[in-house]
């Protein structure tokens, strides 16, 4: 029998935990509950609960009744911002998530269908996500305790949407990164899964190789790099069966502001036409998201830049042109000479960047006596096949 403690939702209960917002869940625990019926390791829970979603998912942590699992689960679910745009890429009837979890990406998918299916093999976990489903008013989601391959083989009904996050963890609690490794293994259940859901939606590690995930796959018809702020959150795949059409690689990076996005057909990559090109004017530097995808050339011919060198993976322009990632005003261009760059910019501050490089970050600021900080930019890379250069920039 599932067991979440409603107590925790008394209002003496939350007011201590606002008051105690400051101190560490290891803190919380020492000091002991004083409350009955709730332990030092429940409050601690609900605390750190707090303070992970206050971020990461601003909805729950505004809103009262919300109970929180213990951390990890909470660092493994989807942030509110990229299930959001889970749900922006499908819609349809009904959709099955065969990994439920806290249940953060069904809420949002409760917006864009008109029933949801939860599948958690964590009784407790089910049940918290079932409470705080109820608390922010998403009613069309049915919450099934068990093994998400086995549930949705004894449905009848056939999904317009399968929806996956496996876990990527060992039975040791150590990282996988292949497909197959992952429970449940999708590779192994892929033809299975399609007999009972027109398409699949499945979200990977960041770390995944994603020539090694189209090989473990089929009918993969998109791939979306998700980024926060430069930082690459998930990978996520589109399998459908009834397209046959290349596949087609979706970058998007969500910064404060605005977001910035790419796509291309992975064809496209060994057809597209690489121009090469001293620093002009102007630098590029693709966004993490971007880089993960690996279209180097693709880039270049999309966004109408030269590359400095087939490995430096930067850009530049005569002219200053859009792009996703960071833009540099090249200010001048120093050739690499431990002596003269030591005279040059000893105990100076700047932002240094190593691309193609023989020397990292680390060594060039020891070799220079550089510091860290300030408005210059500094990028170490080759241009021209083998002239290893120092681009001093300013940000645009």
């Amino acid at each position: 029998m599932s067991y979440i403690n409603l107590a925790l939702l008394n209002a003496e209960v939350v007011n201590y935990l606002k008051d105690n917002a400051s101190l560490s869940a290891a803190t919380i625990v020492l000091k002991g509950s004083p409350f009955k019926n709730i332990t030092a390791q429940e409050l601690a829970q609900q605390h750190t609960g707090l303070l992970k979603s206050k971020d990461k998912l601003p909805l729950w942590y505004n809103t009262e009744g919300i109970l929180f699992p213990p951390k990890v689960n909470i660092e493994q679910t989807s942030s509110s911002k990229t299930a959001r745009y889970k749900a922006s890429l499908i819609s349809g009837k009904n959709i099955i998530d065969i990994t439920g979890g806290l249940g953060i990406d069904d809420y949002y998918f409760s917006k864009a269908f008109d029933t949801v299916t939860h599948c958690e093999l964590n009784e407790s976990l089910s049940a918290l996500a079932a409470h705080n489903s109820n608390v922010l008013g998403a009613h069309n989601i049915t919450f099934k305790v068990g093994d998400g391959i086995s549930i949705i083989k004894q449905e009848s009904t056939k999904f317009d949407w399968i929806y996956s996050d496996p876990s990527r963890r060992d039975d040791a609690g150590g990282k996988v990164f292949k497909l197959s490794d992952c429970e449940p293994n999708i590779p192994k259940h892929l033809d299975e899964l399609l007999k009972n859901g027109k398409r699949i939606l499945l979200k990977t590690s960041p770390l995944l190789d994603i020539t090694a995930g189209l090989r473990e796959l089929k009918y993969v018809t998109e791939i979306h790099i998700v980024a926060i702020n430069n930082d690459v959150k998930e990978l996520l795949w589109i399998i459908d069966p009834e397209l046959n059409s290349p596949t087609e690689l979706i970058t998007v990076n969500f910064k404060a502001d605005n977001k910035e996005e790419f796509r291309a057909k992975l064809t496209q990559e060994p057809l597209a036409q690489v121009n090469y090109s001293i620093a002009l004017n102007y630098l590029y530097e693709p966004n993490s998201a971007l880089m993960k995808s690996g279209l180097f050339n693709t880039i270049g011919e999309q966004y109408n830049l030269f590359k400095l060198h087939q490995n430096s993976h930067l850009y530049t322009s005569e002219q200053l042109m859009e792009f996703s990632g960071r833009r540099f005003k090249i200010l001048e261009v120093l050739p690499f000479h431990k002596k003269t760059l030591k005279r040059i910019f000893k105990n100076t501050k700047a932002n240094i960047t190593t691309r193609n490089f023989p020397l990292t970050v680390s060594q060039i600021k020891t070799t220079l006596q550089l510091k860290d900080g300030g408005f210059s930019y500094l990028f170490f890379t080759t241009q021209n096949q083998t002239n290893k250069v120092v681009l001093v920039c300013e940000k645009i």
